[in-house]
């Protein structure tokens, strides 16, 4: 969602997903919310920015939190979508743009999130910038989800080799760059903000085949404008797997939330 790093195809890859993202995508959870704004002493009197933010979903959950959130995102479509969301705050503020327009001009921030988004930045250069808009004492924290590696999830495994049939050689993550992947760690320790700690909170939700359906179709590799007339014939095999592995139509999984919190040295011995 937000800036993508060097080398990768300008496309508006997430161009046609916004409106299946908020139906589709897990949500973080928000005792994990809640821990995060604990850990970094994140209070009403602070501003947040969400960089990436998509359809603002982290930013309507930190609203309550903090004095101001910025939500930042370069795709016009997750913008208009955050605002339909988010309508009704009034301490959130959309601004369009990527990291690459990172400036002083967006203000100071306690914390600034990215949900899903950071692995399409140049990590370092985003680092950097970062360093000159975040508190002494505030952090950087990336969020993301996955299925846990547990009995109930076994499922994913066909539902992986089903959008495999459907997107041939592109994937929708990181594998995109077309380099050796690095973890954020890495960059995180590389950067000011080298103190890094990583929580998790697990969750099991239970689904039907229509949120499925929007899951494949908020990812980029299977936007409308990328599949190439071959939409429906994705929407009708993934409700078959449903019928398959539930034949009630009801699936269940358990989501791991991760928060991977990352402050400078000064800042974890506050």
């Amino acid at each position: 969602m937000a800036t993508q790093a060097a080398g990768c195809d300008p496309f508006r890859r997430f161009r046609g997903t916004a409106a299946h993202y908020l139906a589709g995508r897990p949500p973080y959870a928000g005792l994990l919310i809640r821990r995060v704004a604990t850990l970094t002493g994140l209070e009403r009197r602070h501003a947040v920015l969400d960089l990436g933010c998509g359809p603002g979903v982290l930013a309507r959950s930190f609203a309550p939190l903090a004095g101001e959130v910025v939500a930042m995102d370069p795709e016009p479509e997750m913008l208009a979508t955050a605002a339909e969301h988010l309508a009704g705050l009034a301490n959130v503020r959309l601004v369009p743009g990527g990291s690459n327009d990172l400036s002083s001009a967006l203000g100071r921030f306690h914390l600034v999130v990215m949900g899903r988004s950071f692995h399409w930045m140049d990590r370092a250069e985003t680092l950097h910038r970062l360093d000159t808009l975040i508190e002494q004492c505030g952090a950087v924290v990336h969020f993301h989800t996955h299925h846990a590696d547990v009995p109930a999830n076994a499922w994913n495994e066909q539902f992986r080799d089903l959008r495999r049939r459907y997107a041939g050689d592109r994937h929708d993550g990181p594998q995109e760059h077309g380099e050796r992947w690095v973890r954020h760690e890495a960059f995180m320790l590389a950067s000011r903000f080298r103190c890094v700690e990583a929580h998790s909170v697990f969750e099991p939700r239970t689904f039907d085949a229509g949120t499925l359906v929007d899951r494949v179709f908020s990812m980029s590799s299977y936007s409308l404008a990328r599949l190439d007339g071959r939409a429906e014939a994705l929407e009708r095999d993934v409700r078959a797997l449903i019928r398959e592995i539930a034949p009630d139509g009801r699936l269940t999984e358990v989501i791991e939330s991760n928060a991977l919190i990352a402050r400078r040295p000064a800042a974890r011995n506050l």
